[in-house]
């Protein structure tokens, strides 16, 4: 997205709660002292909305503000506790399709403290899909479940924005994060789609790590990694680890970026214990405001802005959360924090790196993703789960059996485990069981009455059914898990 600084960008702000209005404020202040040229749109959210009724902390008529701008720059919000209410930065991210979540975490030393001084990361998160997707079920007494939902086209876009990213910022390197030794299927989906689209950047590096020794080396060696992608929810823990382990979660500003609109933002909370004491660090938000003008083509504000942050760091200018007895020079609230930031607009740090952004920034628009061509489909089984107590299971596998029908009972797992046939007593079993049967002989498709006569069955028996998953092969080749141990 382009605009030319003399013409006004509408976007849409956000004061937020707890430290929101102040370090809003400062942002601003110092965005305008840059150069930067917005017609801004405020609107209300978070904990005054959420009072007023609305459990997604927006009020209808906001969305057509954003609906409007498309570019959104929103300040930390306090979620209420207790059930009903719903994330704010979730519901905006997927209704406006912000599929990429960036977060850079860099180190500032000798400026800021830190343990690993030539840091330099970008975490690419993907943004909508993974246990986000928030399908949750109580399933028995015991258990409950949580859907993963990993997409192919999901997948696609969020690998290729992360090698653009690293094409456009001249980054050398792009490591995939996930699961996929345990995961095969959703996992395994993420890793695959990595190495394919890799393909296709011969210019760039590539490395695949399993999720928790590479969180290891991310923690202990950051400085042999570039631009990190990784599913949602390792994005969300990791990215918050590797801010904090660069200098301070504090100090680190994001993008949520998808085809055709954007969300800025601070990734620390709203702090309301700081609220209206003019201490806060504004800095996570500042550079989110960075992030934004570069979004919006204004990039000599955006370098002017960041440069000036980075001068005002080195002068040791610092607020109370970064400075340091004997080293800083000054210890500052959030306003005057931002004034001396908007003083040295025009001024480039002499010891940190001089920042330059690319002239030519990523189109999200333009990455898609390929159509995955239709595959033959047949179902040649069901795991069918019962909410079921009292006994065992060799009691309740010979009970099935005598309801299986065409339909042959070939396993019994609890909580992913294998305990029927030739389980072992030591196994402990919940009230949930996984019961598979497959079609005679092995491969046959089968008809969905088939499975219908058979749940009949089952529930005649006395048996209480939760749920079924088809079992199915895609141009022959099996796409379901086996149990642990089968």
């Amino acid at each position: 997205m382009t605009s030319a600084v003399t013409t006004k960008t509408p976007i849409t702000v956000a004061k937020g709660d707890g430290i929101g209005p102040e370090i809003m404020a400062a942002t601003l202040h110092v965005m305008q002292e840059a150069g930067a040229s917005l017609d801004i749109e405020t609107i209300e959210i978070g904990e005054s909305v959420y009072d007023k009724g609305h459990s997604g902390g927006i009020l209808p008529e906001s969305w057509d503000s954003l609906l409007r701008t498309k570019v959104f720059l929103k300040a930390p919000i306090t979620t209420p506790q207790g059930g009903g209410f719903k994330s704010l930065n979730v519901t905006v991210r997927k209704t406006l399709g912000l599929y990429a979540n960036i977060r850079p975490c860099v180190a500032y030393a000798p400026f800021v403290k830190t343990k690993h001084p030539g840091m330099d990361v970008v975490i690419v998160r993907e943004n909508e899909e993974d246990t986000y997707a928030g399908i949750e079920h109580r399933q028995t007494d015991d258990v409950y479940q949580c859907l993963k939902l990993i997409t192919r086209p999901g997948t696609e876009k969020i690998v290729r924005y992360a090698f653009e990213y690293a094409r456009a910022n001249n980054r050398k390197k792009v490591t995939c994060f996930s699961k996929d030794n345990i995961m095969k299927m959703t996992d395994g989906l993420f890793h695959k789609v990595f190495d394919e689209v890799g393909q296709e950047y011969p210019d760039l590096e590539k490395e695949f790590w399993i999720v928790d020794i590479g969180a290891a080396k991310l923690a202990d060696t950051p400085e042999v990694f570039d631009v990190v992608v990784m599913p949602n929810l390792y994005g969300d823990i990791l990215s918050d680890v590797t801010a904090q382990i660069a200098g301070s979660v504090g100090l680190a500003g994001s993008s949520n970026i998808g085809a055709k609109a954007a969300m800025f933002e601070a990734i620390h909370g709203s702090a309301p214990r700081r609220a209206g004491q003019n201490l806060a660090n504004p800095s996570g938000l500042l550079l989110a405001g960075v992030m934004l003008l570069v979004y919006v083509g204004q990039i000599e504000a955006a370098e002017r802005m960041h440069n000036a942050w980075l001068k005002t760091l080195e002068d040791g200018i610092h607020t109370y959360d970064i400075f340091k007895e004997g080293f800083s020079k000054q210890k500052v609230g959030t306003k005057e924090f931002a004034q001396a930031i908007a003083a040295r607009v025009g001024q480039v740090p002499q010891h940190l790196k001089v920042v330059r952004y690319s002239p030519t920034p990523i189109n999200p628009e333009k990455l898609g993703f390929r159509p995955n061509p239709p595959q033959k489909k047949e179902t040649i089984g069901v795991d069918v789960f019962l909410h079921h107590r009292g006994q065992s299971p060799d009691e309740l596998g010979a009970a099935l059996q005598k309801v299986q029908g065409e339909l042959k009972l070939d396993m019994l797992s609890n909580r992913g485990v294998k305990v029927w046939p030739k389980g072992i007593p030591e196994t402990y079993c919940v009230d949930n069981w996984r019961c598979r049967f497959l079609a005679e002989p092995f491969k046959s498709p089968l008809r969905h009455q088939q499975i219908i006569d058979l749940l009949k069955r089952v529930t005649d028996a006395g048996f209480e059914f939760i749920k079924i998953e088809n079992l199915c092969t895609f141009d022959g080749e099996i796409n379901f898990s086996l149990g642990q141990g089968q």
